[in-house]
Formats: C-alpha cells, structure tokens, sequence
C-alpha cells in the first residue's frame, strides 16, 4: 500500500532542487581537485566512509528536532532502527550500491575531466528511466523516451572526441574512468529508484530511513577500506592526506546526499535530472577557468543535446510522486501509446 502523500509548496521543492544543482556542481569541480593535484593522495574509501558519518549525524540530529522530545526521539530509535533489523537490511541494499557508485566517482574523476565525466555520467538517466518502468510499475511517453535516446547521442559526441584539458598533469586512464562510470550508472540507477519505492511504500519519517540506510552505509564503506586500502591505511593513517579541500568534498557530498534524499521523497527520481543539467553548465564553466579545459565543437554539441534531453525528460505527463500500486503488463509500462 503506497504511503499518503505529504504536500510541499513548490517554492520548497524549486529550493531543494537548486541546493542540489549548487552542490553538485562544486562536488564535481572540487573533488576533481583533490584528485589530480600533485600532492600525495588521500584514501577515496576513507573519505565515502566519513560522509557516511557526518550523514548518520546529520539525520539524527534533524530527526531530534523533527521529533520534538527526548522521549519521541528514543522511542522512534528503539522502534524503527534498534527494533527492526528487517527494515535494516531492506536499507543496506541501496547502502552497499551507493557505497561502490562513490567509490567509482572518485576512480573516474581521477582519470577524466570534470566537464566529460559530468556530461557521460548522464547515462544514469536513461538507466534510472529503465528501473522506473521495471520496478515502480510507471509508464514513459515517447517523448521521455526520444529524450533517452538525445542523450545517448549527446554522450557518444562527447566520447568521440573528448575534450583536452591542458594544466592536469597527472596520468590518466580514460578507458578506465569510462568504465568506473558505467558502473556508477548502473548503481544509480538502481540504488535511487530502490530507496524511492522504500520511501513512498510506507509513512516511516524520512529521517528514519536515512538513518537506517547511514548505519548500513558505515559498516560496508569501512568493509571497502578494509578490502580495498587496509594495509596502506594502517600504515600511513586513516586521514592520510587530507587537506581542508578534502574536508569540503566530504562536506559537500554529505549534504548533497541529504538533499538528494529529500528530493526524492518530494518529488522522484526523474525530477533529479532538472539539477543535472545546470551542474553540467556550472562544471564545464568552472573547468575552463581551474583546469584549462578546452571546449571542442563536438563536446559543446554533445553537451547541448544532453541538457535538451534531460529538459525534455522532466516534463512529466503525469503525476510521478507517488508509488503506483496498480500492475500493468510489460508493454504498457515500457511505452504509452
């Protein structure tokens, strides 16, 4: 049974969805700085580790407040986190693909350009469209679907002939950031529609599923440090080259992380794409300025069909803020005549 819907303003969502743009448009400009300078690097896994941390804090704190009282507050812990070990688990799916989606952005960001991995990991939108039809039961009209197919062709332009940036001097492996980003599409698109049929399947506060899903998050970042860059951490230290810059990356990535999540309660996932779309405007701007980025006609063709197709995609048809109960068979779903 879907959960009743909580009305916003617009104003309030407009808001949200701004916040997002902002954020993630300096996550992407300011992690990729952090990863090309020529001082030694820190461990990626620590830092998705930390804004797990600083997340969990921030939901607690914001649940605290949203409850109104010591009491209320202990006694939502007790009956949704420490007395639901199913919900638990129900969260740590999205919570492990998110933690290899962050691991894969920093990978890519190491090895590609800020402007092209903003403009190719758009593919998430057409991978997000897929698990919309399959796992929320919605339909997409045609025009959502040519929209699809745009920014296919916008990313193939910019992958033909990738812009060149001229002050990076570390070496890259472009086959390798292009990989680590079809792997972060996948996760985002998978992870994002999951945690929005949680959401809108239950009236549980949205705080409550963010902590549920943070906790999960903790345990399987600190596994991937362990795996991943255990012996190296142990010997040079958890916060092995962190910076005041990798503070902010980390600061930024919590609270667009928040902010997605609200999103996604109040409006879906499709809507996301309003804010990429101007964070690709917003990187691409400050790339040319802190990277030297030179912009070819085929990446600046290639990113106008992306924005066009992302605009194009957003225009809803119907009212999409609401998990439909209702099945329809496989055809219906896939297109609407």
């Amino acid at each position: 049974m879907a959960a009743p819907r909580e009305n916003v303003s617009l104003l309030f969502k407009l808001y949200c969805l701004t916040v997002m743009t902002l954020v993630a448009a300096a996550y992407i400009i300011a992690l990729r700085y952090t990863r090309t300078t020529d001082k030694e690097l820190y461990f990626s896994t620590t830092a998705v580790c930390i804004s797990e941390v600083i997340k969990l804090l921030l939901s607690v704190g914001i649940l605290a407040k949203e409850t109104g009282s010591v009491g209320r507050f202990k006694t939502s812990l007790k009956e949704n986190v420490l007395g639901s070990p199913k919900e638990l688990m129900k969260l740590s799916v999205p919570s492990l693909v998110y933690a290899v989606q962050n691991n894969m952005a920093f990978l890519a960001l190491s090895n590609l350009d800020a402007a092209v991995y903003q403009v190719t990991y758009q593919l998430k939108i057409p991978c997000t469209a897929l698990c919309t039809v399959l796992m929320l039961n919605r339909s997409l009209s045609k025009l959502q679907w040519i929209s699809v197919f745009m920014l296919c062709a916008g990313v193939t332009l910019v992958q033909w002939k990738p812009a060149q940036a001229t002050k990076v001097l570390v070496e890259q492996n472009p086959l390798l950031g292009f990989g680590a980003i079809a792997i972060a599409v996948l996760c985002s698109g998978f992870a994002g529609v999951y945690f929005e049929k949680v959401l809108k399947s239950s009236d549980t506060s949205l705080w409550v599923r963010n902590i549920q899903m943070y906790l999960s998050g903790i345990v399987v970042t600190l596994a991937a440090v362990y795996m991943s860059d255990g012996a190296e951490v142990i010997e040079k230290g958890f916060f092995h080259g962190y910076t005041y810059y990798v503070w902010f990356v980390i600061l930024l990535a919590s609270v667009g992380g928040l902010y997605t999540s609200i999103v996604v309660k109040y409006t879906d996932n499709i809507m996301k794409g309003f804010s990429a779309a101007a964070a690709i405007v917003l990187s691409t701007i400050a790339s040319v300025i802190l990277f030297g980025l030179q912009i070819t006609l085929n990446f600046a063709l290639g990113t106008l069909l992306v924005c066009i197709s992302i605009y194009l995609y957003g225009l809803p048809r119907e009212d999409t803020t609401v998990v439909q109960g209702e099945e329809t068979t496989s055809k219906e779903r896939l297109i609407h005549m």
